[in-house]
């Protein structure tokens, strides 16, 4: 475990695929329950874990470390 400071997130390689999942499945959604976001959120592991070298994913994955 490394600490990071809370105003550097960019420091943190994981924040990079939380910015991803949010990009792909969060935005412009609105969910009505913790179970179907939940299952939209499996949904884009499965596709994330299929596709890892699908060129818009690393686009975003590589512009958030890059931010």
């Amino acid at each position: 475990m490394a600490y990071t400071p809370t105003n550097s997130s960019w420091l943190n390689r994981l924040e990079a695929q939380f910015t991803a999942l949010r990009y792909f499945t969060l935005d412009g959604t609105d969910p009505a329950t913790h179970k179907e976001q939940g299952s939209m959120i499996r949904r884009y592991i499965i596709w994330r874990n299929r596709l890892a070298d699908d060129q818009h994913l690393r686009a975003v994955v590589d512009r958030a470390n890059a931010a």
